[in-house]
């Protein structure tokens, strides 16, 4: 089962020993992300065995961290919570990634039943999909304290994670650091709603701190939190908009998840909590918000006004370039009693994103799927950050198959952003990526493999002609079959025959080499 808020998730980590508590104080400027980006690269507490799906990277990601002596605040603060695939799936709640991506699966593609007995026991299942929507409570914790015409957002722990975080103009050359100037919130959930009404869309965007009532909202063109924006500001009005810290321990990893269009973030955490998120009207805006929340803050968006946001230290491993960006008015900070603040730090990877990242991998591969049923499997490299490379496995069938994969991809929601993207034989392990390389060296011709194509990009990608779009490379690294171009025969491959390899398995120990 996943937690019902975030201070009980916390706990279970203590109680498993992945917790270290932190009790010297620490600056939340620079100190707390230098920490945690140590950590992160260090070898995890779980004890975990990597994963099939990610040998080399698998076992590292540190510990959960709980700064309980923030300088100058008072609330603790909570980082790399779901810094390890064991603590990603201890906060969603299942045994392992492959078993959640099944009950997708079968939400996304149900069965159905062709007789009366089957109807029948499809019955208690219908009945759990009716208890995933969000269920409106009249009170909840995260408003035992509201702060209006007091409310001050330099009392929550906002830290810096780099040095020139915040330094806006900033351009390659070293400046004087003033402290606090790149304050940000980094791990909150992000709450809209479509001009007119509709589904609650959550987001996680990072928010930079400017004064005691005022932030900066970054999002990128394509996510819904900005269409939203663009709706209400095309009518010349204002846009509600609630930052929420903690709740359910799914909610964070629902923030992140790439769901098809129309698709609730709310009721997806609805389906991973196995029963629906509670939530409570806010005490000043049209919009409502997990009653389990710690923090949450509410404001409004003036789509006349924008401020300077940036630059930051990106997933990518550099700076993302400062520009303006929409101007949050806050009228209103509520939250639990004795809250805990959690954040992250973004960066070279691994960080914490990157175990999310992962678990949407392998969560998500159905609906992949579905969209493209030609892929067996898929692999997102940590070179990569996520948007730059994927590894795509086929069942090869008929010429160009390869390339109608990448272009289908290439159409796929958030999987449109892929720069580089190697497409390999069924036999090919896409997670051992030397596996892939192999592949792409025997089997390539530059001349002949290479499909090169120009569209969008995410718009952290520096290296673009333009700011969010440029060129995109497919690699054709299949065996190669007549009918795709210039044609020789391939040579097979190196395979011991099975009846060698069975008798080294029943005398390997005759041989006395282990």
């Amino acid at each position: 089962m996943a937690y019902p808020d975030l201070q009980s998730y916390i706990a279970a980590l203590d109680q498993r020993g992945f917790l270290r508590r932190i009790k010297t104080t620490v600056d939340p400027v620079l100190e707390i992300s230098a920490i945690a980006d140590r950590i992160s690269k260090q070898p995890t507490v779980d004890g975990q065995t990597p994963p099939a799906t990610d040998p080399v990277h698998g076992g590292r990601g540190g510990a959960a961290l709980l700064f309980e002596n923030v300088q100058g605040h008072k609330w603790p603060v909570a980082i790399n919570l779901f810094g390890s695939y064991e603590r990603v799936r201890m906060a969603l709640g299942c045994n392992n990634l492959e078993e959640l991506a099944a009950r997708v699966q079968k939400l996304i593609k149900p069965e159905v039943p062709t007789t009366l007995i089957e109807k029948m026991k499809k019955i208690p299942e219908l009945a759990k999909l009716a208890s995933y929507p969000p269920k409106i409570v009249r009170r909840g914790m995260c408003q035992q304290v509201v702060r209006k015409e007091d409310a001050d957002l330099r009392e929550l722990p906002m830290i810096q994670c780099w040095p020139h975080d915040g330094l806006a103009g900033y351009a390659g050359k070293p400046k004087e650091i003033t402290a606090g100037t790149g304050r940000y919130i980094t791990f909150a959930g992000i709450y809209t709603k479509p001009r007119g009404g509709g589904e609650i869309n959550v987001g996680m965007y990072r928010v930079q701190l400017h004064d005691t009532r005022t932030m900066a909202v970054h999002w990128h063109m394509h996510h819904d939190g900005a269409r939203h924006y663009r709706q209400h500001a095309a009518a010349n009005e204002r846009m509600p908009l609630a930052i929420v810290f903690g709740g359910e321990s799914v909610l964070p990893y629902a923030a992140t998840c790439p769901l098809p269009p129309n698709v609730s973030e709310l009721l997806f955490a609805g389906f991973l909590n196995d029963g629906g998120i509670e939530l409570v009207p806010c005490q000043t805006i049209p919009m409502e918000v997990p009653a389990n929340a710690e923090i949450v803050i509410e404001g409004w968006v003036d789509p006349q006004e924008k401020i300077w946001e940036g630059p930051f230290g990106d997933h990518t491993g550099f700076y993302s370039v400062a520009d303006l960006y929409p101007k949050f008015t806050v009228t209103a900070i509520t939250h639990r009693q004795n809250p805990v603040y959690p954040t992250t730090v973004v960066g070279y990877p691994p960080q914490e994103d990157y175990y999310l990242g992962k678990a949407t991998e392998r969560i998500f591969l159905p609906l992949l799927q579905m969209i493209v049923p030609d892929i067996i499997d898929y692999h997102l490299p940590r070179f990569g950050a996520f948007h730059n490379c994927a590894f795509v496995k086929i069942r090869k069938e008929y010429p160009y198959q390869a390339r109608r994969v990448m272009h289908s991809i290439w159409g796929a929601g958030q999987m449109a952003f892929t720069k580089f993207i190697i497409v390999v034989d069924e036999h090919v392990n896409v997670h051992d990526e030397q596996e892939v390389l192999f592949s792409l060296g025997a089997n390539v011709d530059p001349s002949r493999d290479l499909e090169n194509v120009t569209g969008p990009l995410d718009i952290l990608d520096h290296a673009s002609v333009s700011y969010g779009g440029g060129g995109k490379l497919g690699i054709d690294a299949t065996r190669k079959i007549p009918g795709e171009g210039p044609y020789r025969d391939f040579p097979d491959r190196l395979l011991m025959s099975s009846d060698i390899l069975n008798r080294l398995d029943q005398r390997w120990k005759e041989y006395g080499l282990d």
